[in-house]
C-alpha cells in the first residue's frame, strides 16, 4: 500500500460479528513438537530455528470447533479403513459455493482430489501433451512451476504488470502467450500479490481463452479469503457456453485444514471431465480419507461464522502492519492486498541502498531480524526484492514479526 493509508484501507465492518471468535483468533497455541512445517521446519529453511516462522501459508488460529468436534466424533470409531467419498462432501461444498458465491452447481460436475497442487498436475496431463505451451502469470504460487516443467511441458510465462502499487495482467502479451499455449493456469485470489481480480479482468481473460481455444484452470483456493469492500467472482460463473472452465476449490485455506489434504475440482464441461478422471486414475489419487472428508463437511457446513469474524481479524491486522511499516520503515512498501492472508512486501528501494541480493535479503531478516519469511524470487519473474509475510497468526505474533523487522531495517 502506499502511504495514504485512508484511501486503499477500509474500516472492518464488525456487525454481526461474535467476539468470542474474535478473542480466540487472539490467543497464541504453541504448534512446535506437532510436526508443524511452519514451526518444526524452521531449521531447514533457515538454518536455524531462532525465528518466528511467517512463511509457509497456513495459520497459527485453533479451527472451527465444530471441525474439531466431528473430527473427535470420527476418531470414536476406532477403525479407520478404506473409506468412500461420502455424499456430505458434495452437498457441503454445493451449498457453500451458493451461499458465498452465488455459484450453483450440480454434484456431477464435481471430482474430489487430495489438493490443489496435485490437480495442476493433473490437469496438466490431461490436457497438454509434451513440449506444449503452458501459461503462469507470475511473481506466482511456484509449484505452478514445477507443474508445467516437471511434466515436460513448455513454461509460457505471462508476467503481471506492476503499476503504482498495484499488479494487473498484462492482456496484450496474454494474448500473443496464448497463441502459443494450450493451457492457462490462473491464480484468483492471486498469491503472493494479493489481488482480487475484477469481473472485466476476468471477463477479459475468458475473452483471449475462448479465441485461442484455450483450457483455464483457475485456481481459487483463496477464494472466501477476502477483504472488506472486495467481492471475489469464479471465473466459471462469467463464462459462456463452450468455455473451457476447471475451478479448483478447498476448505484448507480458508478455515486452516490444509494437512488434511482434500479439495476439489468443479468442471461442468463433461468432455472435459473426462480426461481428468483419466490423469486421476494415472496419477493413483482414488479413495477417501476418513478424517478429511469429515473435516471438509464439517467445515463448510458450519464454518461461516467463523470465517466472518477471521476475516474481520485478518483485515484489522493488515491495516496495522501497512500503518506501521508506512510510520516506521517507509523504506519497505506493502502492497495493497484485497484477499488471502499473505502481504507482498516491496523491498527492492532498501535493498538497492545497502546492495543487496536476494540471498542476502533473506539472510539479513533470518539473522538481524529473526522472522522467516518466503523470498519473493521464488515466485518468479518479478518477485525479485520482494518477500511475503504470512499474517495468519495472533495480532501479537505478527507485532513482535513488525517490530523486529522494523528494528532490524534502523540499525
Amino acid at each position: 500500500m502506499t502511504a495514504d493509508l485512508n484511501a486503499t484501507t477500509s474500516i472492518p465492518d464488525r456487525t454481526g460479528i461474535d467476539d468470542t471468535f474474535l478473542a480466540g483468533f487472539d490467543r497464541p497455541l504453541s504448534r512446535e513438537g506437532t510436526g508443524a512445517l511452519k514451526w518444526d521446519g524452521r531449521g531447514g529453511v533457515f538454518a536455524t530455528n531462532d525465528v518466528l516462522p511467517v512463511w509457509v501459508a497456513d495459520m497459527d488460529f485453533a479451527v472451527p470447533e465444530a471441525v474439531s468436534a466431528a473430527l473427535m466424533a470420527r476418531a470414536a470409531h476406532p477403525i479407520y479403513g478404506y473409506s468412500l467419498m461420502p455424499e456430505a462432501v458434495y452437498e457441503t461444498l454445493i451449498g457453500w459455493l451458493w451461499d458465498r458465491h452465488q455459484w450453483r452447481v450440480e454434484r456431477d460436475w464435481i471430482l474430489p482430489a487430495p489438493g490443489v497442487v496435485p490437480s495442476l498436475h493433473a490437469a496438466v496431463l490431461a490436457y497438454t501433451q509434451a513440449g506444449e505451451g503452458v501459461i503462469a502469470q507470475p511473481p506466482v504460487y511456484f509449484p505452478f512451476f514445477s507443474a508445467i516443467t516437471g511434466n515436460a511441458r513448455r513454461l509460457v510465462e505471462n508476467p503481471l504488470l506492476e503499476e503504482g502499487g498495484r499488479y494487473r495482467i498484462d492482456f496484450e502479451h496474454l494474448e500473443r502467450c496464448a497463441a502459443d499455449a494450450r493451457l492457462l493456469l490462473l491464480c484468483s485470489p492471486h498469491n503472493p500479490v494479493g489481488r482480487v481480480w475484477t469481473e472485466d479482468e476476468l471477463r477479459e481473460v475468458l475473452r483471449i481463452a475462448r479465441k485461442h481455444g484455450l483450457v483455464v484452470l483457475s485456481d481459487e483456493i483463496h477464494h472466501d479469503l477476502v477483504y472488506p469492500g472486495v467481492r471475489h467472482r469464479p471465473l466459471a460463473t462469467l463464462a459462456e457456453e463452450g468455455d473451457r472452465i476447471i475451478t479448483a476449490v478447498a476448505p484448507s485455506k480458508t478455515f486452516n485444514i490444509p494437512g488434511l489434504g482434500l479439495s476439489a475440482l468443479v468442471v461442468r464441461d463433461a468432455g472435459l471431465r473426462e480426461p481428468l478422471r483419466q490423469a486421476y486414475a494415472h496419477l493413483h489419487f482414488g479413495g477417501a480419507n476418513p478424517f478429511s472428508t469429515t473435516a471438509f463437511a464439517a467445515a463448510y457446513q458450519h464454518g461461516a461464522a467463523w470465517l466472518d469474524s477471521l476475516m474481520v481479524y485478518l483485515a484489522e491486522t493488515r491495516d496495522e502492519v501497512v500503518r506501521t511499516f508506512a510510520r516506521e520503515a517507509p523504506s519497505i512498501r506493502v502492497v495493497d492486498a484485497e484477499g488471502t492472508y499473505l502481504l507482498w512486501l516491496d523491498c527492492r528501494e532498501w535493498c538497492r541502498v545497502r546492495h543487496l541480493d536476494d540471498e542476502a535479503l533473506k539472510r539479513f531478516f533470518v539473522r538481524e531480524a529473526r522472522v522467516g519469511m518466503s523470498p519473493g524470487i521464488l515466485f518468479g519473474r518479478g518477485g525479485a526484492g520482494y518477500m511475503r509475510l504470512n499474517i495468519g497468526a495472533p495480532r501479537t505474533v505478527i507485532r513482535e514479526v513488525v517490530r523486529r523487522m522494523v528494528i532490524a531495517l534502523a540499525g
